[in-house]
C-alpha cells in the first residue's frame, strides 16, 4: 500500500526479484552484513523477501567521489557528536562493509553465552562458505611486514589477522578502496544481496525507512519515503538492520522508547610516521595486529588512499608529511570505549570521550610509537579521534531478547546495535553468525510453513566458495 491508501502496482516495484503477487514474507529493513545475511537466508529458505535500502547500489569504484558521498556526507553518513568526535556509517547497498578492511575477526563468543546465544556452529559454516584465512607473507605489504616484525621483537603477540579475502584474485592494481586492489577479491555485504535477488528477493533502493507500523503490540509492515513519496509495504516480520545509527531511531519512532539510550563507537587514532627506502604506497590494510585485551585496544598497521592520507595529516597541520606518502608506516589504535553515549530527540548523537577512554587511546598510542620507532620511523605524529563502529544503542538483554526480538512482536533487529557491551573489534563475522541464527529462528518458529525444495535448491555450500562466487552477480539496484 502506498502512503495514500492505494495499492502500489507492480510497475512501481522493481522489476527483478519481485514477488509474484506483490506479497512479502518479511522485510529487512538495511542491507549491512546482517541485513544481507538475514536477507540471504530467509530467501533461500523459501520466505518472500523485500530488502529496503537507503543507499544506491551504484558500481564499486573505490574512487574519492564515491567514498565521499557513500562515507563521509555530512548529516547522512558522517555524523558529529557533541564531542566534536566523527563517526562514520556506509550508505549504500552492502552498508559499511563496502568500505571495511575485511577482517574475519572471530566472535567473543562468552559475551553472547552471557545471553544464551551461540552462534559456533552458525560461524564455522560461514568459514566453510567465505575464505577467512591470514594472509601469506608475500601478499602482505613491507609496511605491514616490517610493523609486525617490529611488534613482536618489542614482546606484541602481533599475529596475522583473518580477512575476507579471495587470495587469488589479489595482486592486481589497487582500487583505492580502502586498500582494496580488487572490489571481487574482498567479500562485502552486497554480494549476499545479489545473491538473495537471484533467488527471489526484492530490492529497493533509496528507501528511507521512518518506522515499522504496529498494530496492537504487533508488527505489520513499514512506512518509508522513496523519491520524495511516502509509502508503506506490508509483512508479518521485520527485521531492522539498518546500522547503530538508523536502527534505534528508527525503532524510537515505532514506540521502542528505550532505543539509542546507550551507544558506543570504538573510536581509534592513526600513528604514522615516515619509513623511507621502501617506496609503498597503498598496501592492504589490518593484515596484522594485536589486541591488549588488559588495558582495552588493539594495534594494528593501517594503510589508506593517498588522499585520506592528505586529509589526516592537514587534520592536524602536519603539511610537512604530505610529501611523505609512499614512504609512510601507519598503526591504528582502536579502543573498546565506555558505553555512555545516546543519540538525542533531535537525531545527534551524544558521545563524548571519558577520561578512561582517552587513556586507553593514549597508551595506545604510547605502544605505537614505540613500534614505529622501532622500525626506524621519523616524524611521527597522531591524527585526531575518530570512529566507524557505531553500536550498542539497542542492546541484547534490554531492548531485544537471545532471539533478537522485541517487545513488538513480529519485529527483530539485527546489527551493531544489539551488541550489549563494549565492544572494539570487527564486527562483521558476527553479525554474519547472529543473522543466520535469526533467520533460522523465524523460519522455525513461524506458523507458516517454508519451501523445503528451495532451501535444498540453493544450499549453503559447505566446500570453499569458488572464484566466481566473488564476482558481483548484480550490480544494478532497482531504480
Amino acid at each position: 500500500m502506498d502512503g495514500r491508501g492505494g495499492a502500489i502496482g507492480r510497475s512501481r516495484w522493481p522489476r527483478a526479484g519481485t514477488a509474484a503477487d506483490g506479497v512479502f514474507d518479511a522485510v529487512v529493513v538495511g542491507s549491512g552484513p546482517g541485513g544481507a545475511t538475514a536477507a540471504l537466508e530467509l530467501t533461500r529458505l523459501g520466505w518472500r523477501v523485500l530488502i529496503l535500502e537507503m543507499g544506491r547500489n551504484t558500481p564499486v569504484t573505490g574512487g574519492m567521489a564515491q567514498t565521499l558521498r557513500e562515507l563521509w556526507m555530512p548529516g547522512r553518513s558522517l555524523f558529529l557528536t557533541d564531542g566534536l568526535l566523527a563517526v562514520l556509517r556506509g550508505v549504500t547497498v552492502g552498508g559499511s562493509s563496502i568500505y571495511f578492511w575485511g577482517t574475519a575477526w572471530e566472535p567473543p563468543y562468552g559475551l553472547f553465552a552471557k545471553h544464551g546465544i551461540d552462534i559456533r556452529g552458525e560461524v564455522e559454516e560461514v568459514k566453510r562458505y567465505l575464505p577467512t584465512a591470514p594472509l601469506p607473507q608475500d601478499l602482505m605489504g613491507p609496511a605491514a611486514r616490517r610493523l609486525m616484525e617490529c611488534a613482536n621483537d618489542l614482546g606484541y603477540a602481533w599475529r596475522p589477522l583473518p580477512k575476507f579475502y579471495d587470495q587469488a584474485r589479489l595482486g592486481g592494481p589497487p582500487m583505492g578502496s580502502y586498500g582494496a586492489p580488487s572490489y571481487e577479491a574482498k567479500w562485502n555485504a552486497r554480494m549476499f544481496v545479489d545473491e538473495a535477488v537471484a533467488l527471489g528477493a526484492t530490492l529497493l533502493t533509496g528507501a528511507a525507512v521512518r518506522r515499522v507500523l504496529v498494530e496492537d503490540g504487533v508488527a505489520t509492515g513499514v512506512e518509508f519515503v522513496r523519491r520524495g513519496e511516502t509509502r508503506t509495504v506490508r509483512a508479518p516480520e521485520i527485521v531492522v538492520a539498518a546500522g547503530g545509527i538508523g536502527s534505534p531511531r528508527i525503532l524510537r519512532a515505532s514506540g521502542v522508547d528505550g532505543a539509542g539510550r546507550s551507544f558506543f563507537c570504538d573510536p581509534l587514532v592513526a600513528v604514522a610516521g615516515t619509513l623511507p627506502g621502501v617506496g609503498r604506497g597503498l598496501e592492504l590494510p589490518m593484515v596484522g595486529g594485536a589486541v591488549v585485551e588488559e588495558e582495552g585496544y588493539m594495534l594494528t598497521d593501517m594503510s589508506v588512499p593517498r588522499w585520506v592520507y592528505s586529509l589526516i595529516t592537514t587534520q592536524v597541520g602536519r603539511l610537512d608529511r604530505l610529501a611523505a606518502y609512499r614512504d609512510v608506516a601507519t598503526i591504528m589504535v582502536k579502543i573498546r570505549d565506555d558505553v555512555q553515549g545516546r543519540l538525542g530527540r533531535s537525531g545527534g548523537i551524544r558521545k563524548r570521550l571519558t577520561p578512561v577512554d582517552r587513556g586507553k587511546l593514549s597508551r595506545g598510542t604510547e605502544r605505537a610509537r614505540a613500534i614505529l620507532r622501532r622500525a626506524g620511523a621519523k616524524g611521527i605524529f597522531r591524527t585526531l579521534p575518530f570512529a566507524a563502529h557505531p553500536g550498542g544503542a539497542v542492546p541484547i538483554g534490554r531492548l531485544v531478547d537471545s532471539d533478537l526480538a522485541t517487545e513488538i512482536r513480529g519485529l527483530h533487529v539485527c546489527d551493531a546495535s544489539v551488541i550489549p557491551d563494549p565492544w572494539g573489534l570487527p564486527p562483521t563475522l558476527t553479525l554474519i553468525g547472529l543473522a543466520m541464527r535469526l533467520a533460522r529462528h523465524l523460519a522455525a518458529s513461524t506458523a507458516r510453513p517454508f519451501d523445503e525444495a528451495a532451501r535444498l535448491a540453493a544450499p549453503l555450500r559447505a566446500e570453499p566458495a569458488p572464484q566466481a562466487r566473488f564476482s558481483a552477480t548484480s550490480r544494478r539496484g532497482a531504480e
